[in-house]
């Protein structure tokens, strides 16, 4: 039997049964015809990406159904964050005439152009068109104006040989079209789109379903020892090393479909942020624990110190700027203090020690070593050219070169500083730091009026500072870029909702089920 047939049949079972756990909480998020349908879209791209032999085969199946599911979900949003991972990041040159290639495709942008712009056109053109448009404000003008930043400043692709491909205004005229397509698009939608409490709400619902689908799906790769979509990318590409494995000491770190240890936790702490404010309209306590517990076993099986992190600022966060903080700050402390000895006690507790380097760990420890000198190297050549960076700043850290060919910066800010200035990192902070701000005041407004709706702008105040704090450790690749400006749009979907009056959550979704039917 092919390896990717086993694989396929993994995949099937564990997510079978996480659809069929999941659906009663789900459905107190959607209503069941949009929650079916997800389901059904979900499982027909993962069998047809197993059993197709090549990209442009699964994107023969892929594009009709996800316009379809697109237009015909009531929330978009919500459909595009359960399908965001649902296969890897695989990226397929665009031929054409006349030159190398168009620009890569893959997963992400397939949802961008089936999902996300026809979802931007109908709002543009519905009659709420104008309500929709005119919000556009501070956040968008940061936004743009960095995208604007990293198209006229031309940063050449790190190729082997120092060799530097010259700019050109095609070039140009690409990489403004796939700004538009890869960032403002999506963070257009998610704000304009999710104009109401329960559309909020469900999106944040769809996408701690789609991580629950992964969470699974990691602890089997590390418990097994086996990665399960890795044969897909082998076959699409054409390129063996596209199936690589991961380790840490030992032990195996779990990718799924994320295309990495550090995007697979990035997207399970968010998740589990996300579940902070959904548990508490869920009445089973059993199922409330049981999500944060499946969450953390992902967490655990990516082997990655940065979510682990990231994770734990987001629930202090969350916990610190709820009601009642100083009792809930105490009892989660001493929460904390109990599951740690209880993890550090069992079998994973040598595991865990041995990757953190204040607790006596050696595991990883030159990844540490490496970071460090990327950030002196980083720094020097910033105060060199501080206002706009230094577009060939590759040629300058060759001996920062590691063994797999690449410099990685590893640190999204340095990146960001390095290329673009400290004019760049100031667009590009400024578009979040509004965002929290915003949220911030919104929610310290409602907190006697609107304690629920509060406390949702607190849990996304939670996650944005997790994710400002995770992209400390990593470059903004993959999941990251997307949910950096997803949780962008939703924050300003959510200062956006004190313009109007808002339902309760139960009276909200009530509603929204008897529009769809």
């Amino acid at each position: 039997m092919p390896a990717s047939f086993k694989a396929l049949i993994v995949v099937l079972a564990i997510a079978t049964v996480t659809f069929r756990l999941a659906k009663p909480v789900a459905l107190r998020f959607s209503s069941e015809r949009n929650f079916s349908r997800r389901r059904t879209v979900w499982l027909l791209l993962t069998v047809t990406a197993f059993l197709s032999p090549s990209f442009w085969l699964f994107a023969l199946v892929a594009v009709p159904l996800l316009m379809w599911g697109g237009r015909k979900d009531t929330n978009p949003v919500a459909f595009y964050l359960l399908l965001l991972q649902v296969i890897p990041q695989i990226s397929i040159d665009i031929p054409v005439v006349g030159m190398n290639k168009l620009f890569t495709m893959d997963m992400y942008r397939l949802l961008s152009f089936c999902v996300l712009i026809p979802t931007a056109w109908r709002l543009r053109r519905s009659k709420d068109g104008a309500a929709a448009t005119s919000g556009f404000g501070v956040m968008d003008i940061f936004l743009l104006a960095y995208g604007a930043l990293t198209i006229v400043l031309y940063v050449p692709a790190d190729l082997p040989g120092h060799v530097i491909l010259p700019d050109s205004f095609t070039n140009t005229l690409r990489r403004a079209f796939l700004f538009c397509v890869d960032v403002y698009v999506l963070y257009f939608v998610v704000s304009r789109a999710c104009s109401s409490r329960a559309a909020i709400v469900e999106a944040m619902a769809a996408f701690c379903l789609s991580c629950a689908l992964l969470a699974p799906v990691a602890v089997f790769e590390n418990l097994r020892g086996w990665l399960l979509y890795t044969d897909m990318a082998t076959r699409w590409t054409g390129d063996a090393a596209s199936g690589f494995y991961t380790f840490r000491g030992t032990e195996l770190r779990a990718l799924v479909t994320t295309g990495g240890p550090l995007v697979l936790g990035y997207m399970l702490a968010i998740a589990f942020g996300f579940w902070l404010y959904l548990r508490s309209h869920v009445v089973s306590t059993r199922t409330r624990v049981t999500v944060v517990i499946v969450y953390w076993f992902g967490l655990l099986a990516a082997y990655s110190r940065g979510p682990w992190m990231g994770a734990i600022v987001i629930y202090l966060t969350y916990v610190t700027l709820g009601p009642r903080a100083f009792p809930r700050l105490f009892k989660a402390a001493a929460l904390m203090t109990v599951v740690a000895g209880t993890l550090l006690a069992s079998p994973l507790g040598e595991r865990i020690i041995s990757v953190i380097p204040f607790m006596g760990g050696s595991v990883g420890t030159d990844t540490v070593f490496y970071r460090q000198r990327v950030a002196e190297r980083t720094w020097e050549l910033i105060k060199k050219k501080p206002f706009f960076g230094d577009q060939l700043a590759y040629q300058k850290m060759e001996d920062l070169r590691q063994g797999g060919g690449i410099i990685d910066l590893v640190n999204t800010y340095a990146g960001v500083a390095l290329f673009y200035g400290l004019v760049g990192l100031f667009l590009f902070l400024a578009f979040m730091f509004v965002a929290l701000s915003g949220v911030r005041k919104v929610a310290r407004q409602l907190a006697r009026s609107d304690p629920d709706l509060s406390l949702l702008g607190v849990t996304l105040i939670g996650c944005i500072v997790g994710t400002l704090t995770m992209i400390a450790g990593c470059s903004l690749i993959g999941a990251y870029e997307k949910m950096f400006y997803a949780l962008g749009g939703l924050a300003a979907a959510y200062i956006h909702l004190r313009q109007m009056p808002q339902l309760e959550p139960e009276t909200a979704r009530s509603e929204c089920m008897q529009e769809q039917h």
